[in-house]
């Protein structure tokens, strides 16, 4: 059961509305009551993506069109030195491909997770000191806290431009320029920085065809980094995301096409979901688990058969993944449940703050652990896996609960965090984490009252079943792309009658219901996916109190709406 939060204060019941003030009441949500700004929501344009919109400065951008010509002219050796995630690997991909078809000599380097860690580090630069003694290092994706090392590769003699958007520290590193945004991915900056580039020195300014061929074709990459990183998508975000999914369902980059046949997906159906879900895993399952050059090869390569040996390959590596993922967080809940559950009968609750170690716990996971126990807790968790001398972490929090702020109040036990207020990484030695422990958990007992540990329901407006049409499904789908800042409308309708309900799936997990309006002829089929357990609660005529949110079903052919339920009052 979940606290049911109503946004639009004045419907409390079930009352008929029409679809123009169901999408108003949805807008008003968002924030968006202006016309201005609701036409600019409803109706996005490439035009809207401006530079100075999104927090770049030109003035780096500037310098950075001023060192690459001088690269370019100079044969300078240069190195995109991006990071394993699938944002890092697809911006990387986007600066790369830009700087090579400009004439460049540059190479791509992506470092190895556990061997060199996060980010810009010695022992990467050492590395490509030997291999491609570069002039010029550009960061993707992460160097806008890398001073100490940016000064290492300054004393090599290797500059540095970082593109970077996570939050900037007090003291910036002393690079040759700093793009920076928190308002992108770092994908979308790299979208920016290419166009830019690309007007600046291509020499191609007037073929204006020509350069919005180039812009499109990087906003597939673009649109998989926004989702995958979790970016609001508001703003240049949304408009990112809008038209890059029609690009990369027309894409005709041989890789993303062989991992969208391999991912069992079809061109024209791609949606955030599927980027989210089913892409954007397999991209970073590589550098979970081995490494995520061969994600960048993939996303590179203009050879099919090469496309579809390493399409396999990363489908493989993330299969591998889910099995480990699986038994690890198994493994982190029976932990917790043993320890709060089991072996304290005295303890009335369990601690606020769930910390967990183990050495058998893989590094390239333990954010998907944290996560997975936050699911299934709901309170902030952190996952350990621990090192004889130093150990990783991962950290998931919960609304209301700054994850990264806490553990920054004891830098004496840390090597090193980062992060936002709900996820966080860290490195800490293995001698500190018991002190480190107990610390975190008496910050989350003091900050987090059990208000804060109830999982809320955000719900737009309450809904009559006649409410329901195609025509408003139709209009919902203007609001769309959905995600992160702009997620799927949910609905509530109260007193509903359960014309029939089954349980479905593989397992029999899943609990399928036809439900009838008591004051109407509206019937339909809802969906409640792992609510398997609610079944034994529900008769037939009996009364549910439902929230949901409209999806069209094509199963066999035929098109009908579904409702998918979030979650379900059984009413005695």
């Amino acid at each position: 059961m979940k606290k049911w939060t109503i946004q639009d204060k004045q419907k409390k019941d079930s009352r008929k509305q029409s679809i123009d003030e169901i999408i108003k009441t949805i807008l008003k949500n968002r924030g968006l009551t202006d016309k201005k700004k609701i036409d600019k929501f409803l109706y996005p344009s490439l035009n809207d993506l401006m530079i100075e919109s999104v927090g770049l400065k030109r003035e780096e951008l500037d310098k950075t069109v001023i060192r690459i010509r001088k690269a370019r002219d100079n044969h300078d050796s240069v190195v995109v030195y991006t990071d394993y995630d699938a944002d890092g690997i697809c911006a990387g991909a986007i600066v790369w491909e830009t700087l090579y078809d400009l004439g460049l000599k540059v190479m791509p380097y992506v470092p190895h997770r556990e061997k060199e860690g996060y980010g810009l580090s010695k022992i990467g630069i050492d590395a490509i000191a030997k291999e491609f003694n570069p002039q010029l290092i550009i960061t993707v994706d992460h160097g806008i806290t890398s001073r100490k090392e940016i000064s290492y590769a300054k004393a090599l003699g290797i500059e540095t431009i970082v593109l970077d958007h996570h939050l900037i520290p007090q003291e910036t590193p002393k690079a040759q320029a700093l793009i920076h945004t928190t308002k992108l991915s770092a994908g979308g900056i790299a979208w920016f920085l290419a166009d830019f580039l690309q007007r600046k020195l291509s020499g191609r300014e007037g073929s204006e065809e020509e350069l919005k061929m180039h812009a499109t074709r990087n906003l597939d990459l673009a649109t998989l980094a926004t989702v995958a990183d979790l970016v609001p998508l508001f703003g240049a975000n949304r408009v990112i995301v809008k038209f890059g999914l029609e690009v990369l369902n027309k894409t005709e980059r041989v890789g993303l096409d062989a991992l969208i046949q391999k991912s069992g997906l079809r061109k024209g159906e791609i949606g955030v979901y599927e980027v989210g879900h089913i892409l954007a895993p397999r991209i970073n399952a590589a550098g979970r688990l081995t490494h995520a050059l061969d994600a960048l090869r993939l996303i590179c390569t203009k050879d099919k058969d090469r496309a579809s040996f390493l399409a396999d390959k990363l489908s493989l590596t993330n299969r591998e993944r889910q099995v480990l993922s699986e038994k690890s967080t198994s493994q982190a809940i029976e932990m917790v449940r043993h320890k709060f559950i089991y072996s304290d009968s005295s303890k009335k609750s369990m601690e606020k703050l769930i910390f967990v170690c183990h050495k058998e716990f893989k590094e390239g996971i333990i954010g998907l652990i944290a996560g997975k126990l936050v699911e299934e807790f709901y309170r902030p968790a952190i996952v350990v896996s621990q090192g004889e001398n130093f150990s990783k972490a991962s950290a998931r929090s919960v609304a209301g609960f700054n994850i990264v702020e806490a553990i920054r109040k004891f830098p004496g036990l840390l090597e090193d965090v980062g992060g936002h207020p709900m996820a966080a990484g860290f490195t800490v030695a293995t001698k500190n984490l018991d002190q480190l422990k107990s610390e975190l958990q008496k910050i989350a007992h003091r900050e987090l009252d059990e208000d804060k540990l109830i999982r809320t329901l955000t719900i737009d407006t309450v809904l009559d079943l006649s409410d329901i049409t195609k025509k408003l499904y139709d209009k919902l789908q203007q609001l769309a792309p959905y995600g992160i800042g702009n997620p799927e409308p949910v609905f509530a309708s109260y007193q509903v009658k359960i014309v029939g309900a089954s349980l479905v799936g593989k397992d029999r997990k899943h609990l399928k219901m036809k439900i009838k309006d008591v004051n109407s002829n509206s019937v339909f089929e809802a969906i409640g996916f792992n609510m398997g357990e609610v079944f034994r609660k529900v008769t037939p005529h009996g009364l549910v109190d439902m929230a949901y949110t409209i999806a069209e079903d094509k199963w066999n052919g035929k098109n009908s709406l579904q409702l998918k339920l979030k979650d379900l009052r059984v009413n005695e």
